[in-house]
């Protein structure tokens, strides 16, 4: 079987992370274990995720002309990431401080960096590229302007647009609308669903989950995925019905990078298979559960080899988290 091709669009930062017994709370101080640096960002993680899985990738984005930078790009092509088209960018690369628990959860602020000065330019440069790919993966951590330049790309060919809209920005202007408008598959959690919905002027917070995926159908994406953390995930698809699957019970240790091997999971499967959305979704589910029993965003990422293994063995109802 062909290989499908991902491109993605996105950030590349360098993850500094300690682990708390307890995540502290605002003017609180607390003591954790020792300081660890990993590859991360949304971007990247999505990127290597989704070669694990058998994809072949490519990654648009920006680094700072710094270790780090050099660093993270000698990951990428360990992995196995072409990283022909990311820039170099007069800022310092990315990075990310997390505080994860013990139960796995987290706390992530982000400092941008070169990310941030990802411009349509160099976006436009590599169009030909994204119109012959299979799929293109978006997330929100670069300028929004350079996501919808590759998405117009991508709509203009027939690309299919995944659009992981996190994080979701304060303010929602009308770039953004237009980007989720023409994206084939818009993936969100259900604090990022609330908020699109009330900058559309549908304010229904206290909605339950598949209400929140069919009414953001009305915002313009062809299929909507809500993310759940370790209660699985909710879905809308091309005719607008509403379903669920439950996450696969799992012992979670660590549920950062746990929602980028998500959403790769779900667009490789989906091009891969050309299955209906549910099957995606129960897919990147598994990918989402497994990606928490190992620490790490990029080094988490499971193999294809290993969702399959859940898939056959789990039940999908229980603790853990899925997504």
């Amino acid at each position: 079987m062909r290989e499908p091709e991902v491109i993605v669009v996105g950030s590349v930062n360098m993850d500094l992370s300690v682990r708390v017994r307890s995540l502290p709370a605002p003017g609180q101080t607390v003591s954790g274990g020792d300081l660890r640096r990993g590859s991360g960002g949304k971007g990247a993680n999505q990127a290597v995720a989704a070669r694990r899985l058998g994809a072949r990738t490519a990654l648009i984005g920006r680094v700072g002309a710094d270790e780090f930078g050099a660093e993270l790009r000698a990951a990428l092509r360990r992995a196995g990431v072409d990283d022909s088209a990311l820039g170099i960018g007069a800022a310092a690369t990315g990075s990310a401080l997390i505080v994860i628990d013990s139960t796995g959860e987290n706390m992530i602020t982000i400092s941008p960096g070169a990310n941030g000065l990802l411009d349509t330019d160099e976006v436009a440069g590599q169009a030909a590229r994204i119109a012959a790919a299979d799929a293109l993966l978006l997330q929100l951590e670069v300028p929004i302007a350079a996501c919808l330049a590759a998405a117009r790309a991508a709509r203009a060919a027939g690309t299919l647009v995944v659009l992981n809209a996190a994080p979701l920005p304060a303010d929602i202007g009308p770039e953004l609308l237009e980007l989720i408008s023409g994206t084939d598959i818009l993936i969100v959690n259900e604090g990022e669903a609330a908020g699109l919905l009330a900058a559309g002027g549908d304010a229904r917070r206290g909605f339950d989950p598949s209400t929140l995926a069919s009414a953001l159908r009305a915002l313009g994406p062809r299929e909507v995925v809500v993310t759940l953390g370790s209660r699985g995930a909710v879905f809308a698809d091309a005719d607008g019905d509403p379903d669920a699957f439950a996450g696969f019970a799992v012992e979670a240790v660590d549920a950062v990078g746990a929602g980028d091997a998500f959403c790769a999971a779900l667009t490789v499967h989906r091009v891969t298979t050309r299955d209906d959305l549910r099957s995606a979704v129960r897919y990147a589910c598994a990918a989402g559960a497994l990606a928490t029993t190992r620490r790490g965003a990029q080094t988490a990422a499971p193999t294809g080899a290993e969702i399959d293994d859940l898939l056959r063995t789990a039940t999908a109802r229980g603790s853990g988290h899925a997504c």
